[in-house]
């Protein structure tokens, strides 16, 4: 079918936007990996941790500019602008859950909270992306390998005692609306075991277009670094203790607390 005229201009602005934020995102990561390499060297293994947290935030503020994010942020610490920070006054580290709408969640975790994200296995083989990710501490699960989950879960506890914070979206995969499905238990039992209190996040976005849930991801990447905005709000709550809870009752009442931040993002939105 041929193509009239206003929409072969769009297809070929799509596409020159796609391959210059490409090139953009490749030079920005590359060069932000070096210098995170020499501080790291400079500042020896001592401060590895803050070292790694500090340019994670960066990574994640730059990604929010290159693809045109903007980011709307309400509730404790984001809404002055600053990351969510990752350790409690006691030094055990936060576990922040959220639900799970595009590949975009992932920059926009990394820019409002200072913690090691869990995301999909296959992302580590990545070039350029994959070795990024695990700069920036992501932890890497195959949800269809047991062997994987237990690992990571093990990982998460590891981390929350030892004062680093994980976020991950509970939902285990992307949907296309604003309903926050049933969260898997496996991290809040880790959150449980080492006392780590769990901080609701609600994430919503202007453009249903930018929904993940039928598509393979690289396509979805290409599609969304395509579009010439993406509007985003997030929605910040405060931690809630896991010590002494019942897992069932905790997924339950996070999962509310998600839900209604998610109605405050899409308010904010539409304001």
């Amino acid at each position: 079918m041929e193509l009239v005229p206003t929409e072969l201009v769009r297809r070929r602005m799509e596409s020159l936007r796609f391959a210059t934020r490409a090139a953009a995102f490749a030079a920005t990561t590359a060069g932000m990996l070096g210098v995170l390499e020499a501080e790291a060297r400079l500042r020896g293994p001592a401060d590895a941790d803050a070292v790694t947290s500090k340019w994670a935030g960066r990574w994640g503020r730059a990604l929010l500019r290159i693809f045109g994010i903007r980011l709307q942020a309400g509730g404790p610490h984001i809404e002055k602008g600053r990351r969510y920070p990752g350790t409690g006054p006691d030094g055990i580290g936060r576990l922040f859950v959220m639900n799970h709408r595009s590949g975009m969640d992932i920059p926009v975790t990394l820019a409002s909270v200072d913690a090691r994200v869990v995301s999909r296995a296959d992302l580590a083989g990545w070039p350029l992306i994959g070795p990024a990710a695990r700069r920036a501490g992501a932890l890497f699960v195959d949800r269809d390998s047991k062997q994987s989950s237990t690992k990571v879960l093990w990982e998460i506890s590891r981390s929350l005692r030892h004062g680093q914070a994980v976020a991950l979206y509970p939902e285990g995969t992307s949907f296309p609306d604003d309903e926050v499905r049933p969260f898997r238990a496996g991290a809040f039992v880790a959150a449980r075991r080492s006392g780590a209190p769990v901080v609701p996040l609600g994430i919503a976005y202007a453009d249903p277009r930018t929904a993940y849930w039928h598509e393979s991801f690289l396509g979805h990447v290409r599609r969304v670094a395509a579009m010439r905005t993406i509007e985003v709000a997030l929605e910040a709550g405060e931690p809630i203790p896991s010590r002494g809870r019942r897992v069932e009752e905790l997924c339950e009442e996070v999962q509310a607390a998600v839900q209604a931040l998610v109605r405050r993002a899409r308010a904010r939105l539409l304001a």
